[in-house]
C-alpha cells in the first residue's frame, strides 16, 4: 500500500520543519500538507526552508492545500470568499512554483464556508471561476486541482460526494478538466455518504483518497469504518494515487496499526 503522510495533522509535536524527517524515521517516503505558511504569498525564504526541510528528509510532496484562510479558527478555504479574489489568485502562482520546485501534482483547494455578507449564488458562481483559474494555474505543470467534501464545519456547502462533484461539472462545462474529487472516507462516511456506492461508482475517477476511522477521526482500526475494503475496492475500479493518512494520534503511537497491515 503506497500511504502519504499528512503532516499538518500528524507528528504535530514536532515543529512543522521537523516533520518530514519524522515521517521518513517511521518509514514513509511522501507527505503531504495543508498550506504550511500563515499568507498566501510568503517570503521567498519561507518557501525555500520548506521545500528544503523536504529534500533533506528524502520525502517527495504528494499533496499540498491551496491557503484556507484561518483553519484553526474556523475557516475552510477561499474558493468561494467573495472579496478574496485576488488573495486567492496570488495564492495560485505560489502553490504552482512549489508544486513546480518540488514534484508535487495534487494541490487541495477548499471551497469555503458560506458568508453572511454574500449570497450563496454569487459564491458559486466566484468558485467556478476561482477554480478554473486555479485549475489553469497548476495545469501548467500537469497538476490537478482536488475538490473536498469537509464534516465537522456547518457553513461549509460541500458535504457529499454529490455536492462536489456537481461543482466539478461546472467547472470542467467552464473548460477546466483537471479538477478532481478527494474522497476523504473519514469525511464523507461522518456527512452520511454512502462511501461503498461512491468507491463504485467514482473510484476511477478519484484525484485523491484520505482516510481516518470514525468514531474520533483516529488511525485506522480505532473506530468501525471499513478503510481496508474501500481502499481495496478503489484500487480495483483504477485508483493509483496514494492513500493521505489524516487522523489525529499521538506520535508515539501513530502508525502502531501498520504493524498489522502491509505498508
Amino acid at each position: 500500500m503506497s500511504y502519504t503522510v499528512n503532516c499538518s495533522i500528524l507528528l504535530t509535536e514536532l515543529p512543522l520543519l521537523e516533520r518530514p524527517a519524522a515521517a521518513k524515521a517511521a518509514g514513509f517516503d511522501q507527505v503531504e500538507f495543508w498550506w504550511p505558511f500563515a499568507e498566501a504569498v510568503p517570503a521567498d525564504a519561507e518557501v525555500d526552508r520548506f521545500i528544503t526541510a523536504l529534500d533533506d528528509a528524502g520525502v517527495k510532496l504528494t499533496g499540498l492545500n491551496f491557503l484556507a484562510g484561518d483553519m484553526p479558527g474556523g475557516d475552510r478555504g477561499l474558493v468561494s470568499w467573495t472579496g478574496r479574489e485576488i488573495e486567492f489568485r496570488d495564492n495560485v502562482d505560489v502553490v504552482a512554483g512549489i508544486g513546480e520546485s518540488t514534484g508535487c501534482r495534487h494541490f487541495n483547494a477548499l471551497y469555503g464556508n458560506r458568508l453572511e455578507s454574500s449570497t450563496a449564488a454569487a459564491q458559486d458562481e466566484l468558485a467556478v471561476e476561482n477554480l478554473a483559474a486555479a485549475a489553469a494555474g497548476v495545469g501548467r505543470i500537469g497538476g490537478t486541482v482536488l475538490l473536498e467534501p469537509v464534516s465537522g464545519a456547518p457553513a461549509y456547502p460541500l458535504k457529499t460526494a454529490s455536492d462536489a462533484l456537481g461543482v466539478i461539472d461546472r467547472v470542467a462545462a467552464a473548460g477546466a478538466d483537471n479538477v478532481k474529487l478527494l474522497a476523504d472516507f473519514y469525511h464523507l462516511s461522518v456527512n452520511g455518504d454512502d462511501v461503498a456506492a461512491v468507491v463504485e461508482s467514482h473510484a476511477k475517477d478519484f484525484g485523491h483518497i484520505q482516510i481516518a476511522d470514525n468514531p474520533g477521526r483516529g488511525a485506522p482500526s480505532t473506530g468501525d469504518l471499513p478503510l481496508g475494503e474501500w481502499i481495496t475496492r478503489s484500487r480495483e475500479l483504477g485508483y493509483a494515487g496514494p492513500v493521505g493518512l489524516e487522523y489525529k494520534a499521538a506520535r508515539e503511537d501513530a502508525f502502531t496499526w501498520l504493524i498489522r497491515q502491509p505498508a
